[in-house]
């Protein structure tokens, strides 16, 4: 199994030599891309020290070497790998020495395209620690409840399974076939300013075969410290609400181009307008949804179409 690890780079000088040497671990890892996106840190010049220390490690940059974004950053990635496999880690994280134990058994089946996993944390400062714990509670452990493979991800990543299906897994944690996102022409959405990873893994969970690995322990370890962006971001806020319209509204669109058969199609067309209708009206609580229904009655008539698909698609 040869892969290649995809390491997007902006100012993460603090943290890009931990990743790096994580990954050199594997022998199984032929190749290091590390795609910086114009970092205004040292960031750059690590990278090319990073060069010179192991062969496997090569440097990447946009043509006009300005800053594009994670996405695009990500997207750059995939054109350069070369080998059959390839995974993703993020500059300020690592991977554990398990990383890849279920892939070389899993892989084995050639039906399967994609192998993800659970992922923990480290804080790496007491103001990310703060601001983690405020958002994910005392959850050390980023992972899905129970073992599932082919269509059941994507019904399980809807909250369509007979039993939630947990977390969303950690781009960190998934290794995939470059095969598999090639047939499928997929890349990360560069019109979304965040969540590009959730987006990405939505589609690849309908138009890929993957599986779970290690749920039960970390595979990877997420660095939180003070410039995270995601644990910045509070629950319920006009923001948080703005970017999952954003993202929803992204996998509503996709849901029509590619002509998704219900009950997912309904089940995405709720929550878009779901997030949608709470970030144009300004709510802010928990139970925003049942508010967001009475501002805009289609939700109530998507939610009773969807009730009586998905239960007409058990039967």
């Amino acid at each position: 199994m040869n892969i290649s690890v995809i390491i997007p780079v902006y100012n993460a000088a603090a943290f890009l030599e931990k990743a790096v040497d994580s990954a050199l671990f594997f022998d199984e890892v032929k190749e290091i891309l590390l795609i910086d996106d114009c970092s205004t840190d040292n960031s750059l010049e690590i990278c090319n020290q990073l060069v010179k220390k192991d062969f496997r490690v090569k440097l990447y940059q946009h043509p006009d070497k300005g800053n594009h974004g994670a996405a695009s950053t990500r997207n750059l990635g995939l054109e350069k790998s070369s080998q059959e496999f390839f995974a993703f880690l993020d500059a300020d994280d690592y991977y554990l020495p398990n990383r890849f134990d279920a892939e070389r058994i899993i892989f084995k089946d050639e039906k399967v395209e994609g192998v993800f996993g659970a992922i923990g944390v480290e804080f790496l400062s007491e103001k990310g620690k703060e601001e983690y714990r405020e958002k994910f509670k005392d959850s050390k452990l980023t992972t899905v409840n129970f073992d599932a493979e082919g269509i059941d991800v994507f019904k399980g990543l809807l909250g369509l399974t007979p039993k939630p299906f947990g977390h969303f897994f950690h781009l960190n944690t998934l290794t995939l076939r470059k095969t598999a996102v090639e047939k499928s022409n997929l890349r990360f959405n560069k019109n979304l300013r965040v969540h590009q990873d959730s987006d990405f893994i939505f589609k690849l969970a309908y138009r890929c075969y993957l599986k779970t690995g290690i749920i039960n322990q970390a595979v990877a370890i997420r660095g939180v410290h003070d410039d995270n962006r995601i644990t910045k971001l509070k629950l319920y806020s006009s923001q948080y609400y703005k970017n999952m319209a954003a993202l929803h509204g992204s996998l509503y669109l996709w849901s029509k181009e590619v002509k998704l058969k219900n009950p997912y199609s309904e089940k995405i067309k709720l929550n878009y307008l779901s997030f949608k209708t709470a970030h144009e009206k300004g709510l802010k609580k928990w139970f925003s949804f049942f508010l967001a229904a009475l501002f805009n009655p289609k939700i109530l008539k998507t939610r009773y179409r969807f009730h009586a698909l998905n239960k007409h698609h058990d039967s």
